[in-house]
């Protein structure tokens, strides 16, 4: 294993770059491993086996797949809470709604923190751990600073997080605050705190475990190959992931990659990145054909997971979840996202605002043709039902709901027959 420029490919060994993992040229890093001498054959078999582990680290959805992760790390080092293992959900409801043949909702949600970032932070801060670090940190609208608290506190280790102080879920705070986390507010966007931990951390002795970490990366690449094993190695057409700080499309692509190189797939998926408009700078450059991205100053939308507007993980997004896959993207509105989220609440499963992005996004790109009514995808839902209740109470009273969604509530000061009748019939 070894550290790689994405810009001028410089390689570095792990323990040169311990700490924030940027190239002299100011590149982001990223970890490549080499595969020869393994069995793809082999390695199916073997994944297959450790399903049956309930009590030791191969029970993780992260940890089964260790040889293609974090191959080199002792396992002394492995911090697990059993993470991964979440649902693969076929929805024929939400497959006629999205308008594409066949639907399945891959719930990241039922991740022990609640949120997808439990793949890629059980690797981080096992890595952290392994190089002598016991204080951990990131900045985060919610879901990387809950999950980091988590996993410092599973490891008698602590965690500072660095959070806006506006357009950020209160419960992901308070989540955050109950694993014990120091909590740094700020007035400012998540870019601002991203620039912080990248100049200061290592001199305060703080570990970074934002998207910036490639063992993150490395992490998040297991949802994929918990994909693949949950559908017997033959993969959908489309796979469709919101896309913020852009390291969970970064992580399926690489992810993918790696799978077709050691030929464990026969068929290689597309990746389809959705952006809220009001945060969509990846989307903006990808649909102009710019080179580079040109950051939004002041990003905006209601589904607070995805208020970025500087994502520092847009070159590697580019390279393997576009580039590679010939993937696409597309920017929703906050309405679209709340009309996908009714939807999938209402199904039984139930996510946050910006996981409901990728079924809207879903939507938006069949009905303009770009993704075959006839396809199939799985669709991402990156965090819990209840990490943003405040988007529940919205919807339901009505300032949030998109016209299809109308309130299900029935106030009454005295319960009687006819009332509760009526009620139920007009349902």
């Amino acid at each position: 294993m070894k550290f790689v420029c994405l810009d001028c490919e410089r390689a570095y060994r792990l323990e040169e770059r311990r700490n924030p993992f940027v190239c002299d040229c100011g590149g982001l890093l990223e970890v490549r491993q080499d595969y020869r001498g393994l069995d793809g054959e082999r390695l199916k078999l073997e994944f297959d086996n450790r399903l049956a582990d309930r009590m030791s680290s191969w029970a993780s959805g992260v940890w089964r797949y260790k040889e293609l992760i974090a191959p080199e790390l002792p396992d002394a080092y492995i911090t697990s809470r059993y993470e991964g293992n979440t649902g693969l959900y076929p929805s024929a409801t939400l497959a006629e709604f999205a308008g594409v043949r066949g639907l399945m909702l891959k719930a990241q949600s039922e991740n022990p923190s609640g949120s997808f970032k439990d793949n890629g932070m059980a690797v981080a801060v096992s890595y952290g751990r392994s190089l002598g670090y016991r204080r951990f940190t990131c900045t985060s609208t919610g879901n990387t600073s809950s999950s980091l608290a988590m996993y410092a506190a599973w490891a008698g280790c602590s965690s500072y997080v660095f959070l806006p102080k506006h357009h950020i879920s209160m419960n992901k705070v308070l989540q955050t605050l109950a694993y014990g986390a120091q909590v740094i507010s700020f007035e400012g966007t998540y870019d601002d705190g991203i620039r912080f931990s990248e100049l200061h951390s290592e001199q305060l002795g703080l570990y970074v475990c934002n998207s910036i970490n490639p063992f993150r990366i490395e992490g998040q690449k297991s949802i994929v190959f918990e994909i693949a094993q949950q559908l017997r190695w033959q993969m959908p057409d489309w796979i469709v992931v919101p896309g913020g700080a852009l390291s969970n499309a970064t992580a399926l692509g690489k992810g993918l990659y790696e799978l077709k190189e050691l030929g464990m797939i026969d068929k290689l998926p597309r990746v389809a990145v959705v952006q809220a408009e009001g945060a969509s700078p990846f989307h903006q450059m990808v649909a102009q054909g710019d080179a580079q991205l040109k950051p939004v100053r002041n990003p905006y939308t209601r589904a607070t997971a995805m208020n970025i507007g500087n994502p520092p993980s847009w070159k590697k997004a580019l390279q393997y979840a576009i580039k590679y896959t010939k993937g696409v993207t597309v920017s929703v509105t906050d309405e679209e996202i709340m009309l996908a989220k009714d939807r999938i609440d209402r199904s039984g499963i139930g996510c946050e605002p910006a996981s409901a992005a990728s079924v809207a996004g879903l939507k938006k790109l069949a009905a303009a043709g770009i993704i075959d009514k006839e396809c199939t995808a799985v669709c991402l839902l990156t965090g819990h039902i209840l990490k943003d209740t405040e988007a529940i109470e919205a919807l339901y009273k009505g300032t949030l709901a998109p016209s299809e969604a109308a309130p299900s509530v029935l106030h009454t000061p005295d319960l009687t027959l006819d009332e509760v009748r009526r009620f139920i019939t007009e349902l």
